[in-house]
């Protein structure tokens, strides 16, 4: 694959091209998801408003979370992004489904920290704390000493934040797992950008007092119906799998807006409404044009399986649960992607038409401009 602006090419494997499925599987129900995702149709405005269509973003990588916002909008570059977080306060992240973080709208914490924030999560931080040898009365020291310096000296970074634990006689190597504990209490997220790094600050003062509880099972309806709007058509399993919940739990949210779902013959969940868009849009569900996608991209984490977008290239996702950037082509995986010294270097796994690969290099020009003058790393990936 002859590479084009600022788009490098390593071997193709296997020299097959790139096709979608000859059966035609890959555009339903794959088409309807990908337009739900914002990666086919009109792309959003707004890096908020892709946050709220997709509810949550995985954001433990801080380039794969601002690129997933270049894929789903026109225009936009990533101190768009950092200014959402920083100025605006429209954006945080924080530990959320599954206890990973997710990058998110700043008024859906109420929802999704109640929901998603199990005791499970604070156990095994805990159980990590121990094997680092931080003992749980430690522990509990270091987020009583987290939470009063940032109440009377924050935002703090990750380092001046293990500067402090690391004076107090904690372990200051211990200070990311300190930080998810004191976010797991709900006390602390990560709001600001303070140049390159991701502080943290209080809840209570970044985004003052919580408004009313909401009941759980209202919560449980909010969350299934903003997830279809993200993620539909899907089923209850793919709703628990991405929200990290029981099985249980999401079936009472779907049971909940029954009246609100559209009847499919595959017993899938979709909305019947009009998505959570301005009135004077229009989508059809169609597959995306060629993109790359960034690492942890929420077109793979949406749901119970990824093969209908992976198919044999399970690489994509490595053993130790990294997800590669790739290359979606037709609605799968066509290579993986790495950004070095200011270029895409793409690794295809069969060949591409003329056209793919034009819309690649197109693709890789974008990525460019989204990350100039922010390409310096990002707080370090957790």
């Amino acid at each position: 694959m002859p590479p084009g602006p600022h788009l490098a090419a390593t071997a193709a494997r296997p020299a097959a091209e790139v096709r979608p499925a000859a059966d035609g599987s890959a555009r339903q129900p794959a088409a309807s998801r990908f337009t739900a995702q914002l990666l086919s149709g009109e792309p959003a405005g707004s890096a908020v408003e892709v946050a709220e269509r997709l509810l949550a973003i995985q954001g433990q990588d801080p380039r794969g979370a601002r690129l997933a916002i270049r894929s789903r909008t026109t225009g936009l570059t990533a101190a768009d992004v950092d200014s959402a977080l920083t100025a605006d306060r429209s954006l945080l992240i924080t530990w959320l489904n599954r206890g990973t973080l997710h990058l998110i709208r700043t008024e859906d914490y109420w929802l999704l920290h109640p929901l998603t924030v199990r005791p499970q999560h604070e156990r095994a931080c805990r159980n990590i704390l121990a094997a680092a040898g931080v003992t749980a009365d430690q522990a509990d020291r270091a987020v009583t000493i987290i939470t009063a310096g940032l109440a009377d000296e924050g935002p703090l970074t990750r380092a001046q934040v293990r500067d402090r634990l690391t004076a107090a006689g904690i372990d200051g190597n211990a200070s990311l797992h300190l930080l998810m504990l004191t976010c797991h209490r709900g006390l602390a997220v990560r709001g600001p950008m303070i140049g390159a790094q991701h502080a943290y600050v209080l809840v209570r003062d970044w985004l003052g007092s919580r408004p009313g509880q909401l009941d759980r099972d209202v919560a449980l309806a909010e969350l299934a119906r903003r997830y279809l709007a993200g993620h539909g058509p899907a089923s209850d399993r793919d709703l628990a799998k991405w929200a990290g919940l029981p099985l249980g739990d999401a079936r009472r949210g779907l049971g909940a807006i029954a009246p609100q779902l559209r009847e499919r013959d595959d017993g899938l969940a979709e909305l019947a409404g009009h998505r959570r868009l301005p009135a004077n849009r229009r989508e059809k569900p169609q597959l995306p044009d060629p993109k790359l996608l960034g690492s942890y991209d929420p077109v793979l984490l949406g749901w119970e399986t990824r093969e209908p977008i992976l198919g044999p290239y399970r690489q994509i996702v490595t053993v130790n649960g990294l997800f590669r950037p790739f290359a979606l082509v037709e609605g799968r995986a066509a290579g993986v992607w790495a950004w070095r010294d200011g270029q895409a270097e793409l690794e295809a796994f069969g060949a591409l038409s003329e056209p793919v690969t034009a819309a690649l290099a197109a693709e890789a020009s974008d990525v460019r401009r989204f990350l100039a003058g922010t390409e310096s790393d990002h707080d370090d990936p957790a």
